[in-house]
């Protein structure tokens, strides 16, 4: 499997759905993927089975470390497995989409095994905001 790559900005409906780009549903079809919102700016769309081994990391933190309860709790209270319907469009939960300010417009990221659904706003000013780690990961990365 590739890698989720690139950016693209799509409407969200009346009804709060969203089309994914066609790179994006390739590993989708005919299965449910999960929408959660685990960082405060953006959700995250994973796949089935990157969502498997997010829920193994979960149960190994309850398991390790039985006071991550609330932490686990307030991430899988939120929550939502999310089909694809026949015009490849998902339906976000009007809630998840007012936690991270989307309202018209969303700008659908890949994140090599999961998308995440921006604010183009709020993403634009993360990504402008370039710190003194930015250089040091690019040479870590690339050379």
């Amino acid at each position: 499997m590739s890698g989720l790559l690139g950016s693209f900005r799509h409407q969200i409906d009346d009804k709060g759905r969203v089309s994914l780009p066609a790179s994006f549903r390739r590993d989708a079809a005919d299965r449910p993927l999960v929408l959660v919102q685990v960082h405060p700016n953006a959700l995250t769309l994973y796949p089935q089975e990157t969502w498997g081994e997010v829920e193994g990391r979960l149960r190994e933190l309850l398991r390790l470390q039985p006071t991550s309860r609330g932490f686990v709790l307030s991430i899988t209270a939120n929550a939502v497995e999310v089909a694809l319907d026949k015009q490849g469009r998902i339906l976000i939960p009007h809630r998840l989409l007012q936690a991270v300010g989307i309202a018209d417009a969303a700008l659908l990221v890949g994140v090599i095994d999961r998308v995440e659904i921006w604010n183009p706003e709020r993403f634009d000013a993360v990504v402008a905001q370039r710190d003194a780690d930015f250089d040091r990961f690019n040479s870590q990365v690339f050379g």
